[in-house]
């Protein structure tokens, strides 16, 4: 499905008409659903990834995703890519905001995530018609979309001059919580994040900080990983075979017999409580690192 809301439509997001510089039309493709934008998250960082940054980004996101939360980033390789991919995994709810038209892919090569948002029942959402290309300025104006549809902005890596300080900022000038990730002081993806911390960002330290602020009844995601005791049996099979070899989650899903929606949200589980985690689309278990 795609469309063309104007801002004086009833479906135009609540939170994103508020701010002064709303854009007065967004073009979009995907399930338009006015719960999507009950309780949405920003996510967002720095391209440059580290291994510590996806990790990060990987076991918040999919806790915050399983409890409902919307996932809202730009679409960018890094952090952007990562927490939609993380949102999706976990079976929730992600929206691309991007900085060109709307049937452009940006970046070209993550054409396997744009369609996989779309057949997730996903949005891809832009003030920009067509194909469109993305300049110097539609990156900062993308930013303001992503900070005004939600109610807090999570920063998980940054370096001094990141596109992702200019979305906190921005999410601070529209009233919107801001979270920041610590990371290590000698790295240089790290420095933006304690900067805003010293600003007054809060740390998170883990998933029940933003649980907590959205104030979702954690029952319904730890309820969930409880059914799932340490040793069950399908947890056990997924541990058993990625301690022989990683793997991707359709050829895991295939070695076991099982469809990837089975075995989907007990991989996010496994990966909120720490037990593996996912690198070049492989999942791996951390004892076996």
């Amino acid at each position: 499905m795609r469309g063309l809301l104007k801002i004086s439509d009833p479906r135009y997001p609540r939170l994103l008409k508020e701010i002064k510089s709303a854009p007065k039309e967004i073009f979009y493709k995907g399930t338009w659903d006015k719960k999507t934008f009950k309780n949405c998250l920003a996510v967002v960082g720095s391209r440059r990834m580290t291994s510590y940054g996806r990790q990060v980004a990987e076991k918040l996101v999919s806790a915050a995703a399983v409890n409902g939360l919307t996932i809202i980033s730009g679409f960018m390789y890094g952090i952007d890519a990562a927490a939609h991919r993380a949102a999706l995994d976990a079976g929730g709810r992600t929206i691309a905001v991007m900085p060109c038209g709307i049937d452009l892919i940006h970046p070209y090569y993550q054409t396997n995530l744009y369609k996989r948002i779309l057949d997730e029942k996903g949005l891809i959402i832009s003030e920009y018609g067509g194909k469109s290309q993305p300049t110097l300025w539609t990156y900062p104006q993308r930013n303001r979309i992503v900070a005004g549809l939600c109610q807090a902005a999570l920063v998980v890596e940054a370096g001094e001059k990141s596109g992702s300080l200019i979305t906190a900022a921005l999410a601070r000038k529209y009233k919107r919580k801001v979270f920041a990730v610590p990371g290590p002081i000698s790295s240089p993806v790290s420095q933006g994040t304690i900067q805003l911390i010293k600003e007054g960002a809060e740390i998170v330290k883990g998933p029940e900080d933003l649980l907590d602020f959205y104030g979702v009844k954690k029952n319904i995601f730890f309820n969930r990983s409880l059914s799932l005791s340490q040793d069950s049996a399908l947890e056990k099979k997924i541990r058993d075979k990625l301690l022989n070899e990683p793997l991707e989650i359709d050829i895991l899903a295939r070695v076991l017999n099982l469809s990837v929606e089975k075995i989907s949200t007990t991989i996010s589980l496994m990966q909120v409580k720490g037990v593996l985690f996912k690198e070049n689309g492989k999942y791996y278990i951390k004892d076996s690192c």
